[in-house]
C-alpha cells in the first residue's frame, strides 16, 4: 500500500471518529468544486485544528489572510463567542462572492466580514480602521508574499496572539535552497524572518493526509 493511500485512509479514520458529519461544511466543499475553485481548502482535520486553537486561545478577533470559498473561515467563526468576529481577506472578487454565500448558508454571516482586494492593499486599511489588534491570525494566501504577511501580522497582533501559516513544507521542497519555485522561496524567507524575530516564538508541524505532505507553522507573539 502506497504512502498516499495510507495517509488518506488514516485521515478518513480520524474524520469518521472525531469530526461528526456536518452538512453545511460538506456543502461548502461541493459548492467550491462546482464553481471551479482550486481544491486547496484545509482538510477537515486541519479545519478542526484551527477551530480548537481558536477555542483554546479564547479568540474574539481573528484575521484570516486568504479566504478562497470560506471553508476555513467557517471553522474559525464557529469557535468564536457571540461577540467575536473574523475578518477575512480575499483577492479574487468571484471567490469572495462564493465565500459570502457559503458563510451565510453556514449561519456565520454575523461573525464574518469578507474584505475584497489584494491583502497587501487591504491590510493598511485594517490598521487605519482600528479593527486590530487580533488575537489569532491565519495566513493561507499567496506564498511569495508570506514574508510581508508576517510583518503585517506582527504589527496587527496583540501580545499573546497566535499566528498560524499553512502550506509551509511544500512536499519537502522547503529545504531546497536552490528551488526556482517562488512559493518555496517565499516560505523560506518567511521562516528566516521567524528565526531572527525576537518578538515571536514558533514551531513547525509536518502533516500528511488527504492534502499530501505539507505542514503548519504555529507561532505565539510575546
Amino acid at each position: 500500500m502506497g504512502n498516499d493511500l495510507i495517509w488518506n485512509e488514516v485521515d478518513e479514520y480520524f474524520i469518521e471518529k472525531l469530526i461528526p458529519f456536518d452538512s453545511a461544511l460538506e456543502r461548502v466543499l461541493h459548492v467550491n468544486k462546482e464553481a471551479g475553485l482550486p481544491e486547496i481548502d484545509v482538510a477537515p482535520t486541519q479545519g478542526k485544528l484551527l477551530y480548537l486553537l481558536a477555542k483554546i486561545k479564547g479568540a474574539k478577533n481573528i484575521l484570516e489572510i486568504g479566504t478562497l470559498g470560506g471553508y476555513s473561515t467557517i471553522w474559525l467563526a464557529r469557535a468564536l463567542p457571540e461577540d467575536g468576529k473574523v475578518y477575512t481577506l480575499e483577492a479574487e472578487e468571484e471567490h469572495a462572492k462564493i465565500a459570502e454565500r457559503n458563510i451565510k448558508q453556514a449561519g456565520c454571516r454575523d461573525k464574518v466580514e469578507v474584505i475584497v482586494g489584494k491583502a497587501l492593499d487591504t491590510l493598511p486599511n485594517i490598521k487605519e480602521k482600528g479593527i486590530a489588534p487580533f488575537d489569532l491570525i491565519f495566513i493561507d494566501a499567496d506564498k511569495p508574499n508570506n514574508p510581508y504577511y508576517l510583518k503585517w501580522a506582527l504589527e496587527l497582533a496583540m501580545p499573546g496572539a497566535i499566528i498560524i501559516a499553512d502550506n509551509v513544507v511544500r512536499d519537502g521542497e522547503v529545504i531546497n535552497e536552490t528551488s526556482e519555485d517562488e512559493r518555496v522561496q517565499g516560505i523560506r524567507q518567511f521562516i528566516s524572518l521567524l528565526e531572527n524575530e525576537p518578538r515571536i516564538e514558533s514551531t513547525a508541524l509536518q502533516t500528511v493526509g488527504s492534502k499530501g505532505y505539507d505542514g503548519f507553522v504555529i507561532s505565539v507573539v510575546k
